[in-house]
């Protein structure tokens, strides 16, 4: 006999579906209540699954409402249903899957796949095949309910249908799909490749060994009707070009034209989901072979695809000119990231650092239309393609330009500035004729009527700062300093963010030539303090950060301080502890401080002492929540991290002035739990904050260090590339202040260190760092490291090779001398190699020089002339010559 309700259970559960319906927040909270009492009882579950699949007399939205609450008990509590329940669930589910209702159908689905994930797929041998079975049915509602299943579990359980512990169910489900691909239906066709697509990216073999059958198939539906088809098959392609480039190639112009047809489609979602295609292919090596034939008729395509649509200029508020004084909606400020302290050299090529990726992909300027559309996609691929053709795409498009830039109708003139950004970086070399012409044009452009137009020629010409900051100033980084300043304090929030973000990329070029307009500058961004609303203000916090780092100690003026710091300090003491705007105002602030060094003096106390206070707050609501977590939510432990990487910047600006702090506080014993917490990001703002603690004030460091070092030699694992990082670079500030006293580490250090050394694809930065700690190591104790030398030395000389000249190099050259002084054996094999770091020195200091002399000279002396001039004639010319000029060798 099956389960049966009992009238009175089945009215007490629909009253409650019915109220749950209610726009009411105290009905809703009575519900939940309701709900989580009614999950004692074992079969309530039943009750749910009979409303859903049986009670045809209700309407759709109540009985999808139980199967949708149904679902959230699986995924809380399936563990515990007893199997009767879960049996009767099971079955309903299989027996309903072809309802009339698509709502329901589609409930059931979710509701399946549900289970599954609770991996529940071994003891439901019967659903696979039940499905299938459904797909050959003659009602339509069967067929389409089953599919709608086996798609959602495709797309959840992807990794389960293709593993034996369920005899890998893929090698019958994938042919099966194929089939469908000509079906009548177009939800049904529809269907059936979205559930092929999940198997693509992860070259599932089932699929690899139909991968013909399947292209096939999708040519075959090149042209449907329906929407949803086209994009399902656009989208495979996409990745297909990722995954099985060879199979498509036989085709590939073929697919080119059908893409580019499809890029311009009338339903915007086709057209979005083939522009993909692009960024797809500019990364496959034939790229520029397959498409260059293409490329004059493609580029206007993608153009065309850059103009704002009506919808977006709708959405954008495109018409509301002036907006500065309307509060901003909390739900649109995304959460931000904070950018942990890592140490990091500078390198004589560039001063730039490889892990300072040029960001802003600015196709996400229009945030309120975060959501990726065919505008940004069109700009993302257009800027790939210029990255690949380079100058070539330059005929094609500067007649295009030229139509666009100077169009009277603001929209299409809006296309063509973005496109001048967009192929900045691709076209470069062969836009420089035309800059002298153009930036002045985009200057003009800052004063549009438009806000839209304004906003996107910030973004344009801070794509091309980096000329600009090349030529004389007058000719045109004033100009664009002086519009730019203007824009920061426009009307419209919009142009206030795309400016205060192309300050910030223009700050970033100049560096120290900006310091001449500084007064300026900080006039315009401390006014910008009372006319911002709130998500403006984190993004003028970081223009102020950046200028900081940019200027350095040119900001300690008493002029600049008294600007610059009282609404600074307004708005930190405003901000209450657990306020997430203090992140951004506290990476702000860290930067000042490093900038301002003692002109920080009369603020550092506050600061100082609630950062401290941040960090204490953080770990004792972390031990709370680990010791009661029923009573005691997790910490968010950004706060920790970034108070660690303020006092970091305290430290770094304020040198010996912040011993006193130190020693009234408890930072360091905070410091020693700091150091061994599970999340990297922690450890990693820890470890920098130990180091500059060490350069600040190592006497407070000092009794710690017996506890300190076993933490940091466990940290030099290069998983956490940051965390081990900041750890080599902390233990070689301790040895440069520990002398000899560091002997007792040296062995448990020194390991790990030459095994990061001798890694293949550290990168550059860990390479720099780990260098100069073993050379500090062996210049503090070189008896200790000196006989491991022929285990790191070639190593050593390519890592520091490009690191310009300064105190942390000079350390360690100092460090790798005094080694080769105790065992010269160690560097014999690869001499060549230290001739050439030697090389790179521009000026050591004479003391270092005259030990770089005597090294030379005994190598010479010892091997004799004759082959001497045998191994410094493997010596590439300019190292040759260097050597003889400088050393006389």
């Amino acid at each position: 006999m099956a389960w049966q309700p009992e009238e009175s259970g089945l009215r007490q559960i629909l009253l409650l579906l019915k109220e749950s319906q209610s726009p009411d927040t105290a009905t809703q909270r009575a519900v939940q209540q309701k709900l989580e009492e009614l999950n004692r009882y074992p079969d309530f579950n039943n009750y749910l699954i009979f409303v859903l699949t049986k009670l045809k007399t209700e309407d759709d939205p109540t009985r999808s409402l139980s199967g949708l609450i149904l679902k959230n008990n699986v995924r809380a509590h399936f563990e515990k249903f007893p199997p009767e329940v879960t049996n009767f669930i099971k079955q309903e589910c299989l027996s309903s899957i072809g309802d009339p209702s698509p709502l329901i159908r589609a409930t059931i689905g979710i509701l399946i796949t549900t289970i599954v994930a609770k991996g529940e797929l071994r003891n439901w041998s019967e659903l696979l095949p039940h499905l299938c079975q459904c797909l050959d049915s003659e009602d339509y509602s069967v067929c389409e309910g089953a599919f709608g299943a086996l798609q959602k579990i495709c797309e959840d359980n992807a990794e389960t249908l293709d593993s034996d512990a369920v005899n890998r169910p893929l090698n019958i489900l994938i042919p099966k799909f194929l089939q469908f691909f000509r079906h009548q239906s177009p939800k049904i066709r529809s269907h059936a490749i979205a559930c092929v697509n999940q198997f693509i990216i992860s070259r599932t073999q089932a699929l690899m060994v139909h991968i013909d059958t399947f292209i096939q198939n999708l040519f075959f539906l090149a042209k449907d009707d329906d929407t949803e088809v086209r994009k399902n098959v656009c989208r495979a392609l996409v990745m297909l070009v990722e995954v099985r480039m060879d199979r498509l190639m036989p085709h590939i112009n073929q697919i080119i034209e059908y893409m580019m047809e499809r890029t311009q489609d009338v339903d915007d979602s086709v057209a979005l989901e083939s522009c993909e295609f692009w960024l797809s292919l500019a990364e496959q090596p034939v790229c520029r072979d397959v498409l260059n034939p293409y490329v004059d008729r493609l580029l206007p395509i993608l153009v065309k695809g850059m103009k704002y649509s009506e919808i977006d200029i709708i959405l954008l508020k495109g018409d509301v000119e002036e907006d500065e004084m309307i509060p901003d909606k909390e739900s649109d400020i995304k959460p931000r990231f904070h950018k942990t302290r890592t140490h990091s050299q500078k390198r004589q090529e560039d001063g730039t650092d490889e892990d300072g990726e040029g960001s802003d992909e600015g196709y996400d300027d229009d945030d309120s239309l975060s959501d990726w559309n065919l505008r940004k996609c069109s700009a993302a691929a257009l800027d790939v393609l210029a990255n690949v053709f380079h100058e070539d795409v330059l005929p094609v498009l500067l007649p295009i330009l030229k139509a666009t830039l100077f169009h009277s109708d603001w929209e299409i003139k809006e296309s063509g500035i973005l496109v001048l950004g967009a192929i900045a970086e691709g076209c470069m070399n062969g836009m420089v004729p035309h800059l002298p012409e153009l930036v002045p044009y985009l200057i003009g452009c800052l004063s549009d009527r438009k806000a839209l137009v304004r906003s996107i020629t910030c973004w344009t010409l801070s794509r091309y700062a980096h000329w600009v900051v090349g030529q004389p100033h007058d000719l045109y980084l004033k100009p664009l300093m002086t519009e730019l300043l203007k824009r920061v304090l426009d009307g419209n929030k919009r142009v206030q963010e795309a400016a205060c973000s192309a300050f910030a990329t223009l700050e970033e070029e100049a560096c120290t030539e900006l310091v001449p307009y500084l007064g300026f500058i900080l006039e315009t961004l401390v006014f910008a303090f009372s006319k911002y609303q709130h998500k403006n203000l984190l993004i003028l916090y970081d223009a102020i950060g950046t200028l900081a780092d940019s200027v350095g100690h040119h900001l300690n003026k008493p002029e600049y301080v008294n600007l610059l710091m009282p609404p600074l300090i307004q708005k930190w003491n405003m901000l209450k502890d657990e306020d997430k705007d203090l992140f951004p105002l506290l990476e702000c602030l860290s930067s000042v401080a490093t900038a301002l060094q003692s002109g920080f003096l009369p603020y550092c106390e506050p600061v100082y002492r609630r950062c401290v206070c941040l960090v204490e707050q953080t770990l004792n609501q972390n031990y709370a929540n680990l010791s009661q977590p029923d009573q005691y939510d997790p910490p968010d432990k950004d706060f920790m991290i970034v108070a660690l990487d303020l006092l970091s910047g305290l430290a770094e600006g304020l040198e010996q002035h912040i011993e006193g702090l130190v020693g009234n506080s408890s930072i360091l014993k905070l410091l020693y739990q700091c150091m061994q917490d599970p999340m990297p990001e922690v450890r990693q703002s820890s470890f920098a904050l130990l180091g500059d603690l060490t350069k600040a004030c190592f006497q407070h460091v000092r009794p710690c260090i017996p506890d300190f070092m076993p933490i940091l030699a466990a940290n030099l694992n290069p998983e956490f590339i940051s965390v081990c990082n900041n750890a080599t670079w902390a233990i070689g500030e301790i040895s440069i202040k520990m002398g000899q006293d560091m002997q007792p580490s040296v062995q448990m250090v020194l390991p790990p260190l030459v095994d990061i050394i001798n890694r293949a694809n550290t990168p550059k930065t860990l390479l720099e760092n780990t260098a100069i700690t073993i050379g500090r190591l062996g210049l503090v104790c070189p008896q200790d490291v000196a006989p491991h030398l022929h285990q790191f030395i070639r190593q050593w000389c390519t890592s520091l090779r490009n690191i310009r000249d300064n105190e942390e190099k000079d350390s360690a050259f100092r460090g790798v001398c005094l080694m080769i002084g105790v065992n010269p054996a160690g560097v014999v094999q690869d001499f060549i190699f230290f001739c050439d770091a030697i090389a790179s020195w521009m000026h050591p200091k004479p003391d270092l020089k005259e030990m770089f002399y005597k090294i030379l000279h005994g190598f010479k002396t010892q091997v004799g002339e004759e082959n001497w001039a045998k191994f410094s004639d493997q010596f590439p010319q300019p190292l040759r010559e260097r050597l003889a000029l400088n050393y006389g060798v």
